[in-house]
């Protein structure tokens, strides 16, 4: 099992050089009836929308709250490095949207970007306590049939991937969750309420 996961996913900007049926080991290109399935689905494009659109209501909300303290639990790269990135593990469960909100609110932060095996051990290592399977990351599929790629809430390339057997599948959520036991991922439905991580 290769801790690069999958290597055959376009990175952020890329496109396919044509469209052929057949896709690489490991691409998102769906099957036509996999396509005609899932018009109507949480995963289309119409219905899901961006994050940043389905934000500006939340937004407005105002008796919108940021997490307590008591609900939140701080993570370190490394213990008692002054300039290392900090994390924040939000234990009250959320959609992946109003999670991605409120790491941009609340902490002026995002969703967690992954990119080594040694930090997605850390993070595992981090949640593996919770009474939850899963945890969002900052990982999202975008774009539609013969253009679909993985990317980073924070904008950051995506160059890792540590994948569950069986994953990523066609069949599957638009958002990536890290699982507590193992640390492995799985895209997941993006409507789904789990903690999550903000950097």
């Amino acid at each position: 099992e290769s801790f690069l996961g999958d290597e055959a996913v376009p990175q952020d900007g890329e496109m396919p050089e044509n469209e052929a049926k057949e896709a690489p080991p490991g691409e998102l290109t769906l099957l036509k009836e996999e396509e005609e399935e899932y018009s109507g689905s949480e995963d289309a494009p119409e219905e899901e929308g961006s994050v940043e659109s389905s934000l500006a209501l939340d937004a407005e909300d105002e008796e919108f709250q940021c997490p307590k303290e008591e609900d939140t639990v701080k993570l370190e790269d490394s213990p008692g490095c002054k300039n290392c990135r900090r994390f924040l593990l939000v234990r009250r469960a959320r959609r992946f949207d109003s999670a991605q909100f409120i790491c941009r609110r609340c902490y002026r932060g995002n969703l967690i970007s992954v990119h080594n095996i040694y930090f997605n051990r850390r993070l595992q290592c981090s949640v593996s306590r919770l009474n939850q399977g899963q945890v969002w990351i900052g990982g999202r599929v975008v774009g539609w049939g013969p253009w679909k790629r993985f990317c980073w809430v924070d904008g950051s390339r995506w160059d890792f991937g540590y994948w569950a057997a069986g994953q990523p599948r066609a069949r599957g959520g638009k958002c990536v969750a890290l699982c507590t036991r193992g640390g492995h991922w799985r895209r997941t439905h993006c409507r789904r309420q789990l903690p999550f991580i903000c950097s």
